[in-house]
């Protein structure tokens, strides 16, 4: 069964044998995608296979099998899902805090952050919505910002800035100049996200990785080699909350 989420197209790939029980396969088309990628997905405890065009199942399935013993050994290491929940430490702008339900704040909008804590409002059962679409609006108001900014000191206009909850990249830049980026990039430290930023609106100059892009990149951005290690080393662990 097809379903459309984030822009792709999504079919059941039923399950795969791990030896320690069957775990669920999506295929997810992806009309720029050159090669098949496997990564595993914690929310299912299976895995996700991203398929370039004209890749056909019976290849794909194949593809997963010879990779079993790898997937097993990921979703092993992979983090539990941390619940956006009261009394759930998750991560904002690089640094845990304690997110705590507070029904009867008033004035202070749906969310307050405050020595460690996100205060949230409201009554419990819109905690996890609540605060994950402050997150949303706190990484899309500094993501604009920043890119603004850095736009601006390469004699650059970026196009619209679209937020989303995209897993196989942090952000991107349309040849229109239109920029996209994962919300999740407000739980980074902020160099973190001013590096992603940065990355892309320098795509607004060269839309490859030449020198002469990594040239805009360091222009605009001083942390480029620690912010690439961070992601590589913690990337994956972003996807853990909410």
């Amino acid at each position: 069964m097809f379903r459309r989420k984030s822009g792709y197209e999504q079919v059941d790939g039923g399950t795969i044998d791990l030896g320690n029980g069957e775990a669920p396969i999506t295929f997810r088309h992806n009309k720029r995608a050159r090669r098949m990628i496997l990564r595993p997905d914690p929310k299912t405890g299976g895995a996700i296979v991203t398929l370039p065009p004209g890749t056909d199942y019976e290849t794909a399935r194949e593809f997963v099998e010879d990779r079993a013993g790898w997937l097993m050994t990921r979703l092993a290491t992979t983090p539990e899902l941390v619940d956006f929940t009261s009394g759930a430490v998750v991560p904002y702008l690089g640094f845990d805090h304690e997110s705590r339900h507070m029904p009867d704040m008033r004035g202070h909008g749906p969310v307050v952050c405050e020595d460690g804590l996100l205060l949230v409002s409201g009554k419990v059962e819109h905690l996890a919505r609540r605060l994950r679409d402050w997150m949303k609006k706190q990484a899309r108001e500094e993501i604009t910002r920043q890119a603004g900014i850095m736009a601006g000191a390469l004699h650059k206009t970026h196009g619209r800035i679209t937020i989303r909850d995209t897993r196989s990249r942090w952000g991107s830049c349309s040849s229109t100049g239109g920029l996209n980026f994962s919300w999740r990039l407000i739980m980074a430290p902020d160099w973190v996200l001013d590096y992603v930023v940065a990355h892309e609106v320098a795509h607004l100059v060269e839309h490859n990785h030449s020198k002469h892009f990594w040239k805009q990149v360091a222009l605009i951005s001083d942390d480029v080699d620690r912010a690439c290690k961070w992601l590589k080393q913690n990337g994956t662990r972003l996807h853990q909350y909410g």
